[in-house]
C-alpha cells in the first residue's frame, strides 16, 4: 500500500491519540503550530498539535464570528485554556481561545484530513442563512433598539481586543458601532485612544513579540475609522505603549486598545 500524504497524516493522528495523555483542565496553552483542517459531513473543523496532544480550535465559520479560523499555508499562534469537555474532531477543546494567523507563508502547513462518521457535528451558523455580505467596519446589523429617552452618559470606556500583530477585523464591527453611537448620543467632544503592543510568553518558554510599530498603527487606524464614521469634529488624543511583561496567561487580553469617549 502506498503511503500518501493524507494516509500518513491519518496514521500520525491515530498514533498520537493512542500515545498521549490529556492536558489538565484549566491549563493554559500558548504555542505556534501548523493548523490541521478536518472535513466533516456538516462543517470543517480546525485542530492543532502541540507536544504530542491534539487540540480543537474552532469550526469553519463566517468572518464575523468571534473566533476566526486559521489558514492553511500559515502557522497560527494559539492561546487558550484546556477544558474537560468531550473531544471535538479528536481534539481537546480550548475555551476561551484566541487564534492569530501569522503572516509568513509556510508551505508545510497543508494537512487536510478526510471526514469520518465519528466526527459528525451539529452546526448552527453564527449568522442568518445565505452568503456573507463581506461586511466592513460600520456596515453591520444594527444593535437592538434602545428607548428613545435613554441618554448616553459620558465618559464611557471601551476595549477592543486584537489578534497578534493584528488591526481592526470584521468581528470588531459591532463594537465600533457602539463607540460611534455613544459619541453621537452623548455629544462627545473628546476621544482618547491608548493602543498597546504586547508579547506572548509561549508554553515552551520562548517569547513572541509584536512588530515595533503596531501600537501606533492600531491607534491611528481607530481614529481614522471613527473620523470617517461621522466623528470628525471630535478631538482625538492618541497614545501607544508596550504592555507589561507577558505571563503566558493574560497576554491575549493585554493585546488591545482602550477607547474613552468623553464630553466637556
Amino acid at each position: 500500500m502506498t503511503l500518501t500524504p493524507r494516509r500518513a497524516a491519518v496514521l500520525f493522528l491515530a498514533l498520537l491519540a493512542s500515545a498521549t495523555t490529556s492536558a489538565a483542565p484549566g491549563q493554559h496553552r500558548s504555542f505556534v503550530a501548523c493548523p490541521i483542517v478536518r472535513d466533516t459531513s456538516s462543517v470543517p473543523c480546525w485542530l492543532a498539535e502541540y507536544e504530542g496532544e491534539l487540540y480543537f480550535l474552532t469550526l469553519q465559520t463566517d468572518v464575523s464570528a468571534p473566533v476566526n479560523p486559521p489558514q492553511l499555508g500559515h502557522q497560527v499562534l494559539v492561546e487558550g485554556v484546556a477544558t474537560d469537555e468531550p473531544r471535538v474532531c479528536g481534539g481537546i477543546p480550548l475555551k476561551p481561545v484566541v487564534l492569530s494567523v501569522l503572516p509568513e507563508i509556510d508551505h508545510s502547513c497543508s494537512t487536510m484530513l478526510p471526514a469520518e462518521d465519528r466526527y459528525n457535528l451539529t452546526f448552527e451558523p453564527p449568522r442568518p442563512p445565505g452568503p456573507s455580505r463581506g461586511r466592513l467596519a460600520f456596515d453591520n446589523a444594527p444593535p437592538p433598539a434602545r428607548p428613545a429617552a435613554e441618554a448616553e452618559t459620558l465618559p464611557k470606556t471601551f476595549a477592543l481586543q486584537y489578534d497578534f500583530d493584528g488591526t481592526v477585523a470584521f468581528r470588531h464591527a459591532q463594537l465600533l458601532q457602539q463607540i460611534q453611537e455613544a459619541a453621537l448620543k452623548g455629544k462627545a467632544t473628546h476621544i482618547d485612544i491608548t493602543a498597546y503592543r504586547t508579547a506572548s510568553l509561549l508554553s515552551n518558554g520562548k517569547t513572541l513579540t509584536e512588530r515595533e510599530d503596531i501600537g501606533r498603527r492600531r491607534a491611528e487606524q481607530l481614529a481614522g475609522l471613527l473620523k470617517d464614521s461621522g466623528l470628525a469634529a471630535v478631538a482625538y488624543q492618541l497614545r501607544w505603549q508596550d504592555a507589561p511583561a507577558p505571563d503566558g496567561e493574560k497576554d491575549a487580553a493585554a493585546r488591545r486598545a482602550d477607547i474613552v469617549v468623553r464630553g466637556n
